[in-house]
């Protein structure tokens, strides 16, 4: 698990990318060069005219503590606006704020709620976490067919954990009919992208295909 800090790092700085309007181009900037009371200034002006992007960014500074008054519960009103407003990442920060508990208690139920539309919307990371969540039973009810079905779209927009788990899955009929072939595929595909097992698995299941050469 992500500490915190880390994952408000990570946000924060996924958002650059989408600096078009030059007054956020000017408070990411100003948050870049440590100038913490500019950036809030700026974001806070974006939230105030319901821009997403600054409510999301100014969500984050409260929960950093790099306001003179942090507060989580503005920090997740605004999130929940960001997230009204399509913004993919509050989703996503969303299910991360219920999941680690941020407001107080953790609510695995409603983090994967959170977790689900940012899945939905296209997010690879909380494709991993919905399946995961399915996977393990957590805030949601157990189901492999489920947990196999995100997996596989984690596994399509490239993550490499995923690659491998679902062709494990595939490999031993756990969620999905077992089918070596595909199994294999997605072992080949996860090793492709470095992962340091399944270049093993590959040659296992070559063996087991009989197209080892």
């Amino acid at each position: 698990m992500r500490t915190m800090l880390a994952l408000v790092l990570s946000l924060l700085l996924a958002t650059a990318n989408a600096a078009e309007d030059p007054r956020l181009s000017a408070a990411l900037t100003a948050y870049a060069d440590g100038n913490l009371p500019l950036a809030a200034q700026g974001f806070r002006g974006l939230a105030k005219r319901h821009v997403p992007v600054g409510e999301y960014n100014l969500a984050m500074m409260h929960l950093r503590g790099e306001l003179p008054k942090p507060d989580v519960r503005e920090a997740k009103r605004l999130l929940e606006r960001a997230a009204r407003g399509g913004f993919v990442s509050a989703e996503w920060a969303l299910g991360q704020f219920h999941e680690l508990g941020l407001g107080g208690r953790q609510d695995l139920p409603a983090s994967f709620r959170w977790y689900s539309r940012a899945a939905e919307h296209g997010d690879v990371q909380a494709q991993v976490a919905v399946a995961t969540s399915y996977f393990m039973g957590r805030g949601v009810g157990h189901s492999m067919e489920q947990a196999a079905h995100w997996y596989r779209e984690a596994a399509k927009g490239g993550d490499v954990g995923s690659q491998y788990i679902l062709a494990s899955m595939y490999e031993t009929g756990n969620g999905v009919s077992q089918d070596l072939r595909l199994a294999r595929y997605w072992y080949d595909i996860a090793a492709r992208n470095g992962d340091d097992a399944a270049p093993y698995k590959v040659k296992e299941l070559d063996r087991a295909l009989g197209t080892a050469s």
